[in-house]
Order: structure tokens, then sequence, then C-alpha cells
């Protein structure tokens, strides 16, 4: 299996190279049929159609710039564009975007790891008008994660999921399914600035938290997954979720039934639950540069070893981004609360925070670092004494990624990411008074 992120990675650049060229077949077209077209007004009368950007294309959920959307039915600043290659058809307009990495990770001290590992995604959408106010949406993201083993890759103070069913997994990120999300939308326009929808996916994504960390751009050019995810954005891959949602100008309100349980350790099927879980989210992009979201969920034993433990999840975001000095910024802070509560009585209230931005400059270059706040209460194993204790987790992460080569519309490039953390001095006798950790990796990229 290890061959198949390579293959991924060709079968990703092959179908993008093909989108691109069927673009630029149809930019010919229509550029042969503008010949015969009356006079059009002067360039600068005419609005930006920056395909690349998005902004030329209406989002799925409602009338609004597509560059608006993010994983799921979630929003990012309309400024930070949609990246992947875009094709313009008679019917269909469809959108590939997909990268894999391959790392090497290094976690220090005594409960630390190494691994080489390759981490992956292919994300393809499609969508069309049906009648004259309708449009339907098809997504589909994959991932060839299940590859690197049930137990993941290293990663100091993460905690979530099982790989085995029994024992959850400690100081290591798990991988995602194959199925990161198959999903269809339908959404009607009702005047000029409103709309409803639907989203139903099988995986898919409740309205719950910010955008997943990968589809950030704050956050997708760092390969380690957040310590503060299952706080966050952990509900992005979801076996079952139906979501009934309204947008109003730059307002959206949203609400989902779905499955609560984390995907399990059989990374490589679908699984089927029924809907026992639900959400609300309320999100504002007060101008192109901002997207706020607030959300509230209750989840059903999210966790499978622990099926009797329901959380009560809290989450606020704010994400900005913006142009400077021949390049972009964009910058994230979040926080979660998770309030779990099981047939004994109420457990812990635990809170993460995040602050994570990333710069983008002369189209090559990329520096981005990510600061998080958790409290742990999952670093031990009952019967263990400090089991369900609560422990304050702080990590820096600083990294850079240098994009050394760029055919069309892929990119290859090489980075690298460098971690501390601050920790109470009763961890030290098992993580060591200075826990550090890096990892370096070779990038392929689809944008």
């Amino acid at each position: 299996m290890e061959h198949a992120h390579f293959i991924f990675a060709g079968l990703g650049i092959v179908l993008g190279s093909t989108a691109l060229a069927q673009e630029a077949t149809h930019d010919v077209h229509q550029h042969g049929q503008q010949q015969q077209a009356p006079a059009m007004p002067a360039a600068d009368a005419m609005p930006a159609m920056d395909m690349s950007r998005g902004m030329a294309m209406t989002g799925m959920y409602g009338p609004y710039p597509m560059a608006r959307e993010a994983s799921g039915t979630s929003w990012q600043p309309e400024s930070s564009g949609m990246q992947g290659i875009h094709n313009m058809g008679e019917e269909w307009m469809t959108m590939l975007h997909g990268y894999v990495d391959a790392v090497y990770d290094h976690q220090g001290g005594p409960r630390g790891d190494s691994k080489a590992f390759s981490a992956s995604m292919l994300m393809g959408m499609a969508q069309r008008q049906v009648g004259t106010d309708g449009t339907l949406g098809l997504r589909a993201m994959l991932s060839l994660d299940p590859a690197m083993g049930k137990t993941g890759y290293p990663l100091l103070f993460q905690t979530g999921e099982t790989a085995d069913g029994c024992t959850p997994l400690v100081d290591r990120q798990h991988p995602h399914d194959l199925f990161m999300e198959l999903a269809a939308t339908y959404s009607h326009r009702f005047a000029e600035n409103r709309s409803a929808f639907v989203y139903i996916g099988l995986p898919g994504e409740p309205a719950l938290g910010p955008p997943a960390f990968m589809h950030r751009l704050s956050g997708m050019d760092n390969p380690e997954a957040p310590i503060s995810h299952h706080w966050l954005d952990s509900t992005h891959i979801t076996y079952g979720v139906a979501t009934l949602g309204t947008v109003w100008n730059r307002w959206k309100l949203e609400a989902s039934a779905f499955n609560g349980r984390e995907p399990d350790q059989y990374r490589w099927n679908i699984e089927t639950r029924s809907f026992d879980s639900g959400s609300v989210r309320l999100s504002y992009n007060p101008t192109p540069n901002w997207a706020l979201q607030v959300s509230y969920g209750r989840l059903a034993g999210p966790e499978q070893i622990e099926p009797n433990v329901s959380v009560r999840r809290t989450t606020a975001s704010a994400i900005y981004d913006t142009e400077i000095s021949s390049g972009r910024r964009q910058t994230t802070f979040a926080w979660g609360r998770n309030s779990n509560k099981s047939g004994n009585g109420p457990g812990n209230s635990t809170n993460a925070y995040l602050l994570e931005s990333a710069y983008k400059w002369r189209d090559t270059h990329t520096v981005f670092g990510r600061a998080e706040r958790v409290d742990k209460d999952e670093l031990f194993l009952d019967p263990d004494p400090r089991h369900h204790q609560v422990y304050k987790v702080n990590k820096l992460s600083l990294g850079y990624v240098y994009d050394f080569a760029r055919v069309q519309r892929n990119r290859m490039g090489v980075g690298a990411v460098v971690s501390a953390y601050a920790t109470p001095s009763a961890l030290d006798s098992v993580y060591g008074s200075h826990a550090r950790s890096f990892m370096v990796f070779l990038r392929a990229k689809i944008e």
C-alpha cells in the first residue's frame, strides 16, 4: 500500500491536467464567439473574473461568490479564493483540488516516536443550474491516509479515536478515512440575496465548528493536525448527516442532524448508523476579508470505547484574510469547549484555543505558525489514577514551505515544521521537561 499514495498523486495530476485542457478549450470557444458579438464594455468597467479565485462562480448554497465556501457547508473569507482547477462546461461547473505529502515525523521525549508516512487528499466538486433558481451540487473527497496504518502517525499530546476498537489513541494522530466526503446539495434562490439549501452526506460534515483544518489557508500547509482538533472540527468526517439552512446576504443559519459517533478503526469502508446528534451554526461574513461563526452541538457517544459519554460542544471562530506586500496572509482564531456527560453524572468541561496564521508571498514561499492551548484529560488510560485528570498543554509550531517547481496548476514543494511544548511539571516524568518535535516533508499539490 505504500505505493498507493504515489498512484493517488499521479491520478490527481493527470485529472487536473485534463480539466485544465478542457478549461482552455472552453475559453478558446468562448473567445471565438466573442469575435462575432457586439462590442463589449471597456475592461475597467467589467467586474473581475479571476477563475483561480472563484469570484465568477456562484456558491452551491446561495447567491454569493463560490470563493466563500470551504469544507462541508462552512464559510471562509471570499478573498481566500478557491484553490483548484475549474472547468466551466455547457451545463456543469467542476473543480478539482488535492495534495499528497511525503513526511518524516520525529516526536521527542519519552513518549515520542518517529515515522515516515504519506498523507493525501483529492477533492472534486460539480454543480449545475436546475430550472431558473435552483442549484444542484455534488461533492466527493477521498484520502489514502488509511495506508499509513491504523495507529496513524506520532503526534505528542494528541488524543481521540482508536486503532483497534478497544484502546484510545494517545500521542498519535488517527488516519483519515478513504471516504472523507460523499455529499449532494440543492439550493433554491428566493430573491437576489436569499436562498435555502439542503446538504446530505455519507460521509459529510455537519454544521459545527470552523472549516476543517486542511481547508483553511491559515493551516493547510502545516502537515500536523492541531491538538485542538477534537474541540473544533473533528466532525468533518461524519457517517451520516443532513443539514438544512438559509442564507440572507452575508448571514447563514443552519441546523444538522447526524450520527455523532466518530469513525471506527476500519478506515477503508463506509459506516452507517442512525442519526442521534444535532447541531446549529450561525455564520456571518461582514466583508470579503472576514468569516465569523458560532456553533453548538450535542454529540451522542462520539468515542467508540465510551459510547455512554455524550459531548456538548460549543465553538466560535474568526478568520481574517488579506493581501499584503506581494503576498497573502490569513489568520484564524478559534475556541472550542467540550462538556462531557455520562450516565454516572457530569464529566469534565474542557477548553481549547487555537491561533494560526500563514503568509504566502511571490507565489513560492509560505511561512506558517500555530499556537494552541488545550485542556487534555485523555493522556492516561484507566486504571491509571491520572485518567481523566485535566492538564493544560501549550504548543507552538513554526514552519516554512518552498515551492520549487510548478507545471500549469500543479506544484511541488519542500518544507519543515518544528514544535515546542509548555506543560505542567506533573507531566515532566512522562513527557520530559522540554518536549520538542519536527517534521520535514515533500509536497505535491493541485491548486
